[in-house]
């Protein structure tokens, strides 16, 4: 029996023990916005070893920096010699931070299977649910922070403003027309969205923005038509490259009728570039025309909208990036020195989200 244990024993105590699991694999980002913006520098920057760096870049106002590594918190140690630190972005959060001097430390926390722009992405969400009907997104594009492809061309601000001068009266149309009340009936929505400068994770030009149709609850809904409209340094649209999910992308141009239709093949609405760079928009059931247009020529002064040809709203919006402000104003054409309708959305300048939105009567 001594012998037979001892022959078991050898035998348990020369088998390898499991090796242990791996740890997982995790990503995060983060944002160290300096007080006051300048030339673009690279901070110096500490890991704990098994964590690595895999994409980085300054800007005028910002270093931004996505790390790999084991999942879970870990700390980071940003050394940024003549800078003072204002703040520290890691998604929506504001990070907080130990100081030393010029020297910042902070935890981050690693998770995900890839990299998440939310971090560089500084978008508010009028409109952020899809149940409404309509999906409105604004992108506030900050010269300090420009990136990617931005930064070797001229700043694209009169196309930034265009493109909210446009959402405002594409939303105005959408909801005097009906098409944003069948598509909420249908369990569908529009999406109005814009470009941004600041994520070189995404190349997101030539300047241009969005009035999508989803024929579902969400962004993966079959079918999906999805219009780019380029604009012109005067916010002038000249291309549409509308893309339909598993169909590829069909290129329309001034004059040319641009059909959304669902997957059961019924027409939405019509999209038509006009010749003087607005854009026509034509419900389904024989309904007046909307016209976009703008009287000077500007989309990023004044937005002007026709129903049925005749004179009916104009639209006017300031983005004060650095202080936070987005300021739309809605009008009556027959009275154009008086605003109908005066929107005020305070919002986290680094990250967008909206902390007080105010309808003054």
């Amino acid at each position: 029996m001594k012998i037979r244990l001892l022959v078991l024993a050898l035998l348990l105590w020369s088998v390898p023990a499991p090796a242990a699991a791996a740890p997982a694999v995790g990503y995060g980002g983060f944002r160290v916005v300096r007080a006051a913006a300048g030339t673009p520098e690279t901070p110096a920057v500490f890991l704990p070893v098994g964590y690595e760096i895999l994409r980085n870049a300054p800007s005028r106002a910002e270093y931004f920096a996505f790390v790999r590594g084991p999942a879970g918190p870990v700390t980071v140690t940003v050394a940024w010699e003549g800078q003072t630190v204002a703040d520290v972005i890691s998604g929506k959060a504001h990070v907080p931070v130990t100081r030393d001097g010029s020297t910042v430390r902070f935890t981050l926390t690693l998770s995900g299977a890839s990299v998440n722009q939310n971090t560089l992405q500084v978008f508010s969400y009028p409109s952020g649910s899809t149940a409404t009907g309509v999906y409105w997104r604004v992108e506030h594009n900050d010269p300090d922070r420009v990136a990617g492809p931005w930064t070797g061309v001229a700043w694209p601000g009169n196309q930034a403003a265009s493109v909210i001068n446009y959402m405002v009266a594409a939303n105005l149309v959408l909801q005097d027309s009906g098409l944003a009340a069948e598509a909420r009936r249908r369990g569908h929505f529009f999406a109005l969205m814009g470009f941004e400068t600041n994520n070189p994770l995404h190349p997101d030009n030539p300047p241009h923005w969005h009035l999508s149709y989803y024929p579902g609850a969400g962004f993966g809904a079959a079918g999906a038509h999805v219009p780019h409209f380029w604009i012109d340094a005067a916010g002038k649209t000249f291309y549409n490259g509308m893309d339909v999910q598993g169909r590829g992308r069909t290129a329309f141009y001034a004059g040319d009728p641009a059909q959304i239709k669902d997957p059961a093949g019924a027409l939405i609405v019509t999209m038509t570039i006009r010749a003087d760079g607005g854009l026509d928009v034509a419900g389904p059931n024989g309904g007046p025309v909307y016209s976009i247009t703008s009287p000077g020529g500007n989309f990023g002064a004044e937005v002007t909208v026709l129903r049925g040809g005749a004179p009916w709203r104009w639209v006017r919006s300031d983005d004060n990036v650095t202080g936070g402000v987005l300021v739309t104003l809605v009008g009556r054409l027959e009275a154009p020195g008086h605003h109908i309708q005066r929107v005020v959305y305070r919002y986290d300048r680094l990250t967008g989200t909206i902390l007080e939105v105010t309808r003054p009567s």
